[in-house]
């Protein structure tokens, strides 16, 4: 791994570049969740509490009561505001996805649950003394910008590229050659994807030798331009013509 990139290999054998966020990203999506889960805290006991003082009088009659119908669901908003969103949300949270950064694993994956909630416990010490200050100097400390919740529980963050949603959109817009097999579709979907990522070279030689096995498998793959075509755009249609069966 790269100071800035993390690369994994995708199931179809493409090589991917995740590019690490650094402190700045971090901030600036930690501000926008702490602002959120601050005001639903505040919203919930400053609405509660004045209801449980307008109508039952708990405020007066009974504090401990009025502590735990309005003090718990409040903290508990405010602490558990990160793991949840995470675990719901895949990685993300509000101030993730305006930032354009969401959490992965070492493959680049989707964290597990254990990963999200042991990040999370580590905040108590990566808040440390004031203002994230120990979280920060760490990102800045070590060359893959992680606090010390990512190295207990072996996530990065990443910028999001919503690769996933490309994906999908990308499956969607073709009408898929019934004669190929599923590895095949996928490993030309993933290059589709991946056309601006991967390196001018790399894209030529995958595409030219997906064309081979998808004209061997009797698909409908039209001839390759020359070897020496400096036309990505020409050999990337004739991806798509296949994958399509030519529609």
């Amino acid at each position: 791994m790269s100071s800035d990139f993390l690369t994994v290999t995708s199931p179809t054998g493409v090589d991917v570049e995740l590019a690490l966020a650094g402190p700045g990203s971090r901030a600036y999506a930690f501000i926008i969740d702490w602002h959120i889960r601050l005001l639903l805290a505040v919203t919930w006991f400053a609405g509660t509490s004045t209801l449980l003082s307008r109508l039952l009088r708990l405020r007066t009659e009974s504090p401990a009561a009025t502590a735990l119908i309005v003090g718990l669901p409040a903290t508990l908003i405010y602490f558990l505001y990160h793991p949840i969103l995470e675990l719901v949300m895949r990685g993300r949270t509000p101030g993730k996805r305006m930032a354009g950064v969401r959490i992965v694993n070492r493959q680049g994956g989707t964290p597990s649950a254990l990963a999200v909630l042991i990040r999370n416990a580590m905040r108590l010490i990566d808040c440390l003394p004031a203002l994230y200050a120990v979280g920060l100097c760490m990102t800045i400390a070590n060359s893959q910008r992680l606090r010390i919740g990512d190295l207990a529980a072996g996530t990065l963050l990443v910028h999001d590229g919503d690769t996933e949603a490309r994906a999908l959109a990308q499956l969607g817009s073709l009408s898929l050659n019934p004669t190929l097999d599923a590895s095949t579709v996928a490993l030309g979907n993933d290059i589709l994807l991946r056309w601006k990522e991967l390196q001018p070279d790399t894209r030529r030689r995958l595409t030219r030798e997906l064309l081979a096995r998808i004209a061997a498998m009797g698909g409908d793959a039209p001839p390759s331009i020359r070897e020496d075509s400096p036309d990505d755009s020409a050999l990337q249609q004739q991806l798509r013509h296949a994958l399509s069966g030519g529609h």
